[in-house]
């Protein structure tokens, strides 16, 4: 899927690109994280260490901090040493806050290798021609209905490192309908995203949470869906307008100096022939195979438990069906399959260092002193302005911890309590963290999925804060004033 011939700093940017001399200039998403991990080891030679005593919650499964138990401990600075083993201690830390990225790491490298192998049988981009054929003037929808699919996943078991499997279907279908990467990038990214933003039933997330705070998850789910459907309409409607645009004018596409790159990307040599949209018997049945491999993965997600352990070894015997069916030869096989997993090896690359922010924090015993402080902060205030200083506390703290689950279980049993004093319903509280988490996670270089389906669709980081940005604000107008509202009732 890779141009080796593609610029470094800047996967499949063209050098004709007017903007590419700022995206050759701005550091790549290795070294943005590379930079953040210095940066929270400096952090804790400056910010005095403490911690909380901490219980087991049965319900949750997890050490949960006590209130009013903070005390200052010995320091551990992070050195030299340190930050050069975050990126390792970053697969497979036993203490961090985050599940082991190790196993997020080889579930990309086997669906790379899947998708190799589905490739090398030309099935995907002869049913891109025949969808496309048949989808005709009528693309625009697929914006809509694919990003509610992806808000329902969000919503209801917590879409997010499952959603990189999609990348490299999507794109290409994005692409091959007139629009660009970034449609592809946003229907995903924004869709899942603003389930989790705007989650109802998700056990990573919500759930988590609730029980943190001491309360029924039920608690607050109106407002809850409120945001759910306010904001997926506010998305869908901001992608949709952009892809517009991107198709009526493609110069004016965030990434248009990178179309050509692209389309040799993704799409492949000779896919531009509509005329010859057809599907050869074994390349139906490739797809059905490929088609029920997906719909394997989010059943075993989001009903029996899966993790990343279990959808690699899907899609590693998968790649093995499809080769056979698709008469590879053992070496054609083999060698997709490795060419595939090389393809997205930067992408698990990115997985450990993001997480190695994580890995420094909580080595350097900071963690529960930046709650504290926000602890702190937070007393005495009335309940319009706790509600809404509540929200901006959980946006910084999301940043340096983008786990939904881990945030939950570090913040909520210190700061609900406090909404007692305020006059504010700790359900609210709930609804503050998981919307200021969410909305983080659209942009946030330490969250693996942003960095990694960026990666993917050779999109670089600040072309994607250039398309975002302006969602953002809004995004952020509404919430606070649903916050604010459901705080006046």
């Amino acid at each position: 899927m890779t141009d080796q011939n593609a610029p470094s700093g800047d996967p499949g940017a063209s050098e004709n690109d007017p903007a590419h001399g700022l995206a050759s200039r701005f550091p790549t998403a290795y070294t943005i994280l590379f930079l953040l991990i210095i940066f929270v080891a400096a952090l804790t030679w400056i910010i005095p260490a403490g911690q909380y005593d901490r219980v087991m919650n049965e319900e949750i499964g997890r050490e949960v901090a006590v209130a009013g138990t903070f005390k200052t401990v010995e320091a551990n600075p992070q050195g030299f040493v340190e930050v050069m083993l975050a990126p390792v201690a970053g697969f497979y830390d036993p203490d961090s806050y985050e599940a082991n990225a190790i196993d997020v790491a080889l579930f990309v490298l086997f669906l790379g290798g899947f998708l190799g192998v589905v490739n090398a049988t030309g099935a995907i981009d002869a049913g891109i021609k025949t969808a496309m054929t048949a989808m005709k003037g009528r693309e625009i929808w697929m914006i809509p209905i694919l990003m509610s699919l992806f808000a329902l996943g969000g919503t209801t078991y917590g879409m997010a490192e499952e959603t990189l499997a999609f990348y490299a279907i999507l794109i290409p279908v994005m692409i091959a309908a007139g629009y660009d990467a970034v449609t592809g990038v946003a229907t995903i990214l924004i869709g899942a995203g603003i389930g989790v933003l705007g989650s109802t039933i998700n056990p990573f997330a919500t759930v988590i949470a609730a029980n943190a705070a001491g309360i029924p998850f039920t608690e607050g789910m109106i407002l809850r869906v409120v945001i759910l459907l306010g904001g997926l309409v506010i998305c869908a409607a901001y992608v949709m307008r952009y892809a517009h645009r991107v198709k009526t004018d493609p110069s004016r596409s965030i990434v248009a100096g990178q179309a050509d790159a692209h389309r040799r990307l993704f799409l492949h040599a000779g896919f531009g022939n509509m005329e010859d949209a057809t599907l050869t018997g074994t390349q139906k049945v490739v797809l059905i195979i490929f088609a029920l491999t997906f719909a394997a993965m989010i059943w075993g997600v989001s009903s029996q438990g899966w993790w990343m352990d279990k959808m690699g070894a899907l899609f590693f015997g998968s790649a093995i069906v499809i080769g056979l069916v698709g008469r590879l030869g053992e070496k054609k096989l083999t060698g997709s399959f490795v060419d595939g997993a090389r393809d997205l090896l930067g992408v698990a690359l990115v997985v450990g260092l993001a997480r190695g922010i994580v890995v420094i924090m909580d080595n350097g015993l900071i963690a529960d002193t930046i709650l504290h402080g926000a602890e702190q902060s937070l007393g005495g205030l009335g309940d319009l302005a706790f509600i809404n200083l509540m929200f901006w506390i959980e946006v910084g703290m999301s940043f340096f911890v983008p786990s939904s689950s881990g945030l939950a279980v570090l913040s909520m049993p210190i700061m609900a309590p406090l909404a007692d004093f305020a006059g504010v319903g700790r359900d609210l509280v709930v609804t503050a963290f998981q919307s200021a988490n969410g909305l983080v996670n659209l942009i946030n270089p330490t969250f693996a999925v942003v960095v990694g389906g960026l990666a993917i669709a050779h999109v670089s980081y600040i072309r994607w804060l250039a398309f975002i940005w302006p969602l953002m604000l809004i995004l952020l107008v509404f919430i606070t004033a649903a916050l604010t509202v459901a705080a006046l009732l």
